[in-house]
């Protein structure tokens, strides 16, 4: 008889999950073809496996039996196919890194041309996301690595590394009589910012801003264009280029009060070490943020 793997595989991982929505999310599937599988699995075996509740599904007493039976397996599998990947992923493979955008103009730039230029047959795969979203993708596994700030990160299933330290400044237009250092408590602030599940946008709030948001963005680019525009000033760190203020017409302004800083670390599984590979990317992350 045939085995069920594939129907197995998505049974534990709703199992682990407790929802069949995530699930689905998770394994890239539709929802209406993941209850198919299982109820093709649950015929298979002739008995229902989850009840559903409120807040998604629970395991039967079969159900039950069944994850106890199989889980171990497919962990040992797992650690296998980790194990053939270490001994052969030192110097070909695939890395899928994730990052909140802003990082990406001034510290994984750096990291990615380090890394690739002394890993030419590696295929890197970069992913610019809002910081829940780098968090999801890595505790998903569908990253391998994410650079993230600190205060997005709320998670059992990461394991968690500090880089560096990230401050922040007002960016405004070059024609905007302000001092080179400012208190924001104590002037009206009109901002352009990233929406409100940003880690940064969090941090304004968090630290008893309540500035008046004319607009909105999810990219750097876009975020710079509205500044240039006249729309309002908006606060992003000061390691932003000076090149790519200028060439908006911006400019740095430093703010005196209230401190606003965030760490930014990189993340990774927490169930396993990372591949060969992941490491020698996160010891060039090191190198780079500690020079």
């Amino acid at each position: 008889m045939d085995t069920p793997d594939r129907q197995l595989r998505y049974f534990v991982r709703i199992a682990e999950l407790k929802s069949l929505s995530r699930a689905a999310e998770d394994l890239d599937q539709t929802q209406s073809g993941l209850s198919r599988q299982l109820a093709a699995l649950e015929a298979h075996v002739g008995k229902p496996l989850f009840t559903r509740t409120g807040r998604g599904v629970e395991l039967t007493e079969a159900g039950s039996r069944l994850l106890d039976g199989i889980q171990p397996a497919y962990q040992s599998i797992d650690r296998v196919v980790d194990t053939v990947r270490q001994l052969e992923g030192v110097t070909h493979g695939t890395v899928r890194l994730a990052t909140v955008h802003t990082l990406s103009y001034y510290f994984m730039a750096e990291v990615v041309a380090s890394f690739v230029s002394s890993h030419e047959h590696v295929n890197l795969s970069v992913m610019g996301r809002s910081s829940p979203d780098v968090v999801a993708l890595v505790e998903g596994g569908k990253a391998d690595v994410g650079f993230v700030y600190d205060a997005a990160v709320a998670s059992d299933t990461v394991t968690s590394t500090p880089l560096f330290d990230d401050e922040m400044c007002l960016i405004v237009r070059q024609d905007v009589p302000l001092a080179d250092a400012v208190d924001l408590g104590g002037m009206p602030l009109r901002l352009v910012g990233f929406p409100p599940h940003y880690a940064l946008r969090k941090m304004i709030h968090s630290a008893g801003l309540q500035p008046e948001f004319m607009a909105e963005a999810e990219t750097i680019d876009a975020m710079l264009k509205l500044v240039s525009s006249g729309v309002g000033a908006c606060i992003l760190p000061s390691r932003i280029p000076e090149k790519l203020l200028t060439d908006y017409g911006l400019r740095k302004v430093g703010i005196r009060s209230p401190v606003l800083r965030r760490r930014v670390v990189a993340i990774t599984p927490g169930q396993r070490q990372p591949l060969p590979l992941v490491a020698e990317l996160l010891a060039c992350a090191h190198r780079i943020a500690a020079a």
